[in-house]
Formats: C-alpha cells, structure tokens, sequence
C-alpha cells in the first residue's frame, strides 16, 4: 500500500458498463433465427371478398342499394346496414376481439425478462468480541455497500456489474488505515454451456408467445367472419319469413274472394249451399296459416335484433324490421378445385393449427435442450482499491494495479433424467397429433367447400323448378275459377288450387333465400364473406388505469 497513486482514466469502468448494457436493449426476438413461421398482419386483418363468375347466360345486376329512412314503427334493413351494425355491436364479437389484446401482453412479459435490473444493499455491523488475553476486547464498526446492474443475455447467461464498497473502523492498535476505506469494481459473467444456453433456447418463451398472438388474430378473425355470416343468415331468413307471411295474406284473400263468389251463386241457385260451406272452411284454414307464419315472422325479428344488439332496438322493441335488399339470384360458373385451394389458404382454423405445429416445433426443440445436463461457467473479475478515502479506494480501484480473477465450471448430470425425457417424448407424440389433426381438417375443409358448391347448384335448380311450379300453379287457378264460374268445379277445387299456388310462391321464396344462405356458406367454407367491399377489424384496446 506504499505506492504511489496516480490516477488513470475514470471513463474505462463507464464505457465497458455501457457497451455491455447497449445490445441488451435491443429487443431480444428482434432477429431471432429460430422465428420459422411469421403471419402478413394483412392476412390475419384482411377479410377478402369472394368473387364469383356469373354465368354466361345473365350479366350481373346492379348491387348498389340505397337504405331508406326507417319510418318509426317499422325498420328498413339493408344486407350493408346489418354487417356495419353487427360488427359495431355484437357482443360476441366483443368478447373475442379482446383475445388479441390479451395475448399481445404475453410477449411483452417474455421480453422483459431481459430487462436489465439495478440493484442495491446496504450494510452497518458493530462487534466488540472479548478476549481471553490481557489485550483489550475487539471493537469494530463496518459499513457496506453494494451497487450494480444485473444484464439478462439472450445467450443464456448473465453479466453483473458492481460496485462494493466497505468502510471499517476498529480498535486495533495494529491497524496501519483507521477508518479504512475499501472499494472495488467487480465484472462476473455466469453462462450456461449445455443446458438453457443458446438464442434460441432462451427465445422459447417469446416465441411461443409471438405464436399465440398470432392465433389469438386468427380466431378473432374467424369470429369476425362467423358473425357476418350469421347476420347474413338470419337476414335472409327473416326475408323468407315475411315473404311466406305475404304469401298466406294472400291466398287469405283469395279465399274470401272465393267465398264472396260462391255466395252469389248459391243467391243466384246456381250452387248448392256447400259450396258456402266449403269455401268458409278454406277462409279458416287460411288464418291458421297466417297466424303460423306471424309467429315465424315475430321469432326471426327478435334473433336478428339479438344478433344486432342496437342500442334501442331490444327484442322488448316492438319496431318490424322489413328486410330492404330484395335477393339477386345469378347462376355463377363455379370451378371447385380452386375454391377448394382457396379455402386452404383463407381458413384461419387451418392457420390456427399451422401456428400450433410452429409452437410445437419450439417446444420439441426447448425440450430436447433441457434434457442435456446443465454446465456453468463462472467468471469474475475484480479491481480491488484500498485507501484513506472512497475516493482513494476509487482510484485504487481504477489504477487496476490489484487485480482478481476466477473461473469456475459446476457440472450436474441427472443420473436416468426420466422426467426430461418423458417432456421431450410427449412434446413430440403432441406435434405428431397435431400434424393429423392437420390432414384430418384440410379433409373435411375440402368436404365442406364440395357440399357448399353442390348446394348452391341445386338451391339455383331449385328456383328453377319452384318458378315453373308457381307459373303452372297460377295457370291452374285461373282455370279452376273459370270452371267454378260455369258450374262445372267445385270451390274445393278452387281452395286446393289456391292452396298449391301459396305452397309454389311459399317454396320459391324459400329457394331464394336458401340459394343466398348457400352463397354465404360457401364464402364461410372458403374463409371469406360475400360483399364486394373488404373488411378490416381492429382488436378491441379498452383503456386501462396503471
């Protein structure tokens, strides 16, 4: 301690502290190599429309439709005015749309556990120890401090700065610095070699995480479009619901029409009193059929109020919703194979499993790293400083004239290490589950895109057949009505021709709002909604008080 102190640069100890703490802040999933499946944003927010080609045979009808003011007492629905009030307002939508925002904070956790930590501590100590000697008892008093910054490194080690500093006190007749003052600077890097070392090992966490946001997207997405198609649905079958409540009002009226005419013949003696009889029986079947049709009506109102959940529009609301988009039936010239890749590449339960068989493989790899044993490696570096002062023990400290160095390894080797093996084996018999789960849903995609393509043709010939059916149907009523005009039919045959009439509009109606539900399954079956504007969703970001 004769030496003479001569001060050096002050900045060396600032300068390797701040080299070391820079690549900590770059983001530790940045670059990472082991990232093997990263999803376009616009794939998971993008909703594409499906286009379709219209048969040769008829050009496309005009889609622009114009959504008049709804009177009080009853609403005029758009098919566009449903899909904006369903996405605004559907209360399943804003449970799954916070999915996103909740799995974003799993990968905010993972990457702060390489944040670097400060840390600190604080020590005072007084002993007087007594002695069996004539010597006076020890007596000292020591005061000791700690400071530094622990640095995660996403090699899967961990780097340590400090800064100990210790000022003691004592009795001791044979203490040459009293107070002394001691201060060091102290490096320690501690790395695994084996076990949890590696970027890519160490990424594990932030990278299943990256892969759960993803399929949080993917099954917000597939909400997102669940519910369009639902509305879709409900809207058509609301349509079809008052167009078969029109058509039973009318064969109503043309029963009491029926009933007017044969009175006047039984008046006029033409026809005995049954025909009164028979056709007040058809008047009364006719309500039956109204009020069935009402009751139908009045269930598919209240599930699309439901389904819209408009403020002020409550299934309480006695508000008639009137659909305003008429259907627009138009033949398409489908081509299934590539309806059938395309529903491979837009289905987002097909992505979802792609994401969990890229989770699958981190996982695998995760295991199979801690299988091995664990290896440390400890190195430390310490300038030691000693003087009158802390600011002598600094400059001691900074001469790096006493110098400390240790290296150690330990070494642990589980003996059978069964329960990493057992991890790693059913890591791997998951993915290879999973990896059949994949062929098993592509299979039933495929399945699925071929039904809807088959049913929308056979919707299409259905309306073929039910507008033939009903022309015939209307030509038969006319000729029934001419023949109870000259006496020569009954009103039962005019009733039962009535009837059939009613059934043939009923059923065209039907196949026309079927033929519209089964362009909406085949959108679904392909991952995308019907509609020639696309459709972009945000997840839902509530505001949080910290």
């Amino acid at each position: 301690m004769n030496k003479i102190i001569s001060p050096k640069r002050k900045s060396f100890s600032l300068a390797l502290l701040l080299a070391v703490l820079t690549p900590g802040c770059v983001g530790p999933f940045g670059d990472d190599p082991g990232l093997t499946m990263n999803v376009p944003p616009q794939r998971l927010r993008q909703i594409e429309p499906m286009q379709l080609k219209p048969s040769p045979i008829r050009e496309e009808a005009d889609q622009a439709r114009a959504e008049p003011k709804p009177p009080p007492a009853e609403m005029q629905l758009t098919i566009e005015a449903c899909r904006v009030m369903v996405m605004a307002n559907n209360l399943d939508l804003d449970v799954e749309l916070l999915g996103p925002t909740i799995a974003r904070q799993s990968i905010t956790e993972e990457q702060a556990r390489f944040e670097a930590m400060f840390f600190g501590n604080a020590n005072f100590n007084k002993t007087d120890t007594p002695t069996a000697t004539t010597l006076v008892g020890t007596q000292s008093e020591s005061t000791s401090t700690d400071l530094g910054v622990d640095v995660p490194l996403r090699t899967g080690g961990n780097l340590r700065f400090s800064l100990p500093a210790n000022r003691t006190k004592t009795n001791n007749i044979n203490s040459t610095l009293n107070p002394s003052y001691t201060s060091d600077l102290a490096v320690s890097l501690t790395q695994n070699l084996l076990r949890d070392a590696g970027t890519k090992t160490k990424s594990h966490g932030i990278r299943v995480a990256h892969y759960q946001s993803q399929s949080a997207l993917a099954r917000a997405k597939l909400e997102v479009i669940r519910v369009i198609a639902l509305a879709d649905r409900v809207y058509w079958r609301l349509y079809a619901a008052r167009k078969e409540l029109e058509v039973r009002r009318q064969q109503h009226e043309l029963a009491l029409a029926q009933l007017e005419r044969a009175r006047r013949r039984v008046e006029a003696g033409a026809d005995a009193e049954v025909e009164v009889i028979r056709a007040e029986a058809g008047v009364a079947e006719g309500l039956e059929a109204i009020i069935i049709a009402e009751n139908n009506l009045r269930d598919q109102e209240r599930e699309i109020k439901r389904i819209l959940n408009k403020p002020g529009l409550t299934m309480f609301s006695p508000t008639v919703m009137v659909p305003a988009t008429p259907p627009d039936p138009v033949h398409y010239a489908l081509d299934p194979r590539s309806l059938v890749d395309a529903a491979m590449q837009g289905r987002m339960e097909l992505l979802e499993l792609e994401l969990q068989l890229a989770e699958d493989a981190s996982t695998v790899d995760f295991q199979r790293n801690q299988t091995l044993p664990l290896a440390v490696l400890d190195y430390t570096y310490t300038s030691n400083g000693l003087g009158t002062s802390y600011e002598n023990a600094f400059n001691v400290a900074d001469n790096r004239d006493f110098e400390d160095q240790r290296v150690s390894v330990r070494l642990e080797v589980p003996l059978g290490n069964e329960a990493a093996k057992s991890r790693l084996r059913r890591a791997i018999l998951t993915r290879l589950q999973r990896s059949a789960t994949r062929q098993q849903r592509r299979a039933q995609i495929q399945q699925e895109v071929l039904n809807a393509v088959d049913q929308l043709e056979a919707d299409w010939q259905r309306i073929l057949a039910n507008r033939q059916r009903a022309i015939l149907a209307g030509r038969t009523l006319d000729a029934e009505q001419r023949q109870f005009d000259l006496g020569l039919g009954t009103s039962t045959d005019v009733l039962d021709a009535q009837a059939r009439l009613a059934d043939a509009q009923s059923a065209e109606a039907r196949s026309l709002a079927d033929y519209q539900i089964a362009q909406i399954d085949l959108a679904f079956a392909t991952g995308t909604v019907l509609g020639a504007a696309n459709i972009h969703w945000e997840a839902r970001e509530p505001e949080l008080n910290d």
